[in-house]
């Protein structure tokens, strides 16, 4: 079967404004206020809590942040949990183009570095989790991504195979996991780092949801 693999934050769903405000309500318990932007910080988001704790930090000048930063990291997280969908929202087009590969007869699978549990739960409160054969999260294996295991574990659990199917992400981490895996890049203009990304030379480059069909034919074409 020919599989679709999708990353999750930043290329499916934008979910910055409810990372940032996980952060940031680490640091209001500290009495810094906000320090972070959620739109301005998107890609910081994108790149995990501690990036973001350590920059809110280091435009405080925090003496010892190392320090704080791990003790506010669960912090974050929990606050993430309890309130992690109250401004995040799938891209444009996003569900209805994944429902239509399925309809075409493609298989598809989320492969993402976000913990397993609150991958899962957001997809949940978005209402799509039925919409992907499989999900891999950071915690899921002892690897993540770039490692090219999480990616393989994705397809072979949504029923695909490695050699038929191909990456959709938004990061270099995306980019270096399909090199690894030794699979097609598609990389989306419309997350935090919009067409710079395209610096990373995937094989394609995603403007809209709208065109998701027509351009996984062009790798993928189906065995009819």
């Amino acid at each position: 079967m020919q599989t679709v693999v999708f990353d999750l934050d930043g290329t499916l769903v934008d979910t910055a404004a409810d990372l940032v405000a996980a952060a940031n309500a680490c640091f209001r318990a500290r009495d810094m206020g906000d320090l972070l932007d959620p739109v301005a910080d998107a890609r910081t988001a994108f790149h995990g809590g501690r990036a973001m704790l350590a920059l809110g930090h280091a435009r405080a000048g925090t003496a010892d942040a190392a320090q704080l930063i791990e003790e506010d990291y669960l912090r974050l997280l929990g606050h993430y949990a309890d309130h992690i969908c109250v401004h995040s929202r799938l891209y444009p087009g996003a569900a209805g183009a994944v429902a239509a590969l399925r309809t075409a007869g493609y298989r598809t699978a989320i492969c993402t570095n976000k913990p397993e549990g609150l991958a899962r739960n957001l997809l949940d409160k978005l209402g799509v989790t039925g919409l992907f054969d499989a999900l891999i999260g950071a915690d899921t294996l002892p690897t993540r991504k770039p490692d090219p295991a999480p990616y393989h574990a994705a397809v072979e659990r949504a029923g695909g195979a490695v050699a038929q199917s191909l990456l959709i992400g938004d990061t270099k981490t995306d980019r270096e996991t399909a090199l690894a895996v030794g699979v097609p890049c598609v990389l989306v203009s419309f997350g935090p780092e919009g067409r710079d990304i395209a610096r990373l030379d995937p094989e394609a480059m995603l403007d809209s949801y709208a065109d998701l069909s027509a351009l996984i034919a062009r790798f993928l074409p189906l065995h009819v």
